[in-house]
């Protein structure tokens, strides 16, 4: 019963994902409108969470220039938004509850920046990973290996390939752009590999050489059923 449900997982997640994806594409079209509108009467709000918070104000203030009508399509565009919102929070909840309920997407969620989507999104696209030989095989399927160029005989490592699943590569290293200077602060492996590489290197460079070093990683906890463990130094 449990593989079975793991297989039924397998097969929907895909889908799941592509629908959770056309929608927050379809946020940010109306999240980028809405900066539009206001712009065009020179306001000018920064991110998304700092929109939310400060929209009713700026449909409060009857000082800033937007006129009633503004007013009114602004706040239809914000209904939109929320609805949009409370759908993807919806589908959200749906892949917590399929981590929760399936071993292989939980144990890669102890592995440091794989949160839910990118855990269920890997799950789908690769179950167990014994189709890869190695965790290399599945980094350069991922597009997260150099290309390399030789001039003169001697090998030169350039940009990621950015070949294979392109939805996956970019849940990978976005988790993985917001993961690199705190990690870098623990006392562990694999901070101080990153907190080394940080030194020499330009923080892009390290955001790529840590997604595919946590895409080998990945690959062990899946093809061998590990758990990943961070293993502290002691202080001395």
């Amino acid at each position: 019963m449990k593989d079975d449900r793991a297989a039924s997982y397998q097969r929907t997640s895909p889908s799941l994902h592509r629908v959770r994806g056309r929608l927050v594409a379809e946020r940010t079209a109306l999240i980028n409108q809405l900066r539009a509108l206001m712009l065009e009467r020179g306001i000018m709000p920064q991110e998304r969470r700092k929109l939310e918070r400060y929209l009713p104000e700026i449909l409060a203030d009857e000082r800033n220039g937007l006129g009633p009508r503004l007013r009114r399509l602004i706040e239809d565009v914000r209904e939109e938004w929320r609805s949009i919102h409370q759908r993807i929070k919806g589908y959200n909840d749906e892949l917590a509850e399929r981590v929760h309920n399936e071993e292989a997407a939980k144990r890669l969620t102890r592995i440091p920046g794989t949160g839910v989507q990118t855990a269920t999104a890997l799950v789908a696209a690769v179950g167990n990973a014994q189709t890869f030989s190695c965790g290399r095989d599945l980094a350069a399927w991922s597009g997260l290996v150099p290309r390399q160029a030789t001039t003169g005989g001697k090998p030169r490592l350039l940009r990621i390939s950015k070949r294979g699943n392109g939805y996956l590569r970019v849940l990978l290293i976005h988790g993985r752009a917001r993961l690199s200077p705190g990690l870098a602060n623990k006392d562990t492996p694999l901070g101080r590999w990153v907190k080394a590489l940080l030194a020499r290197a330009h923080r892009n460079v390290v955001t790529a050489a840590l997604t595919n070093k946590l895409a080998r990683i990945a690959w062990t906890v899946l093809a061998r059923d590990r758990r990943y463990v961070a293993v502290q130094t002691a202080a001395s």
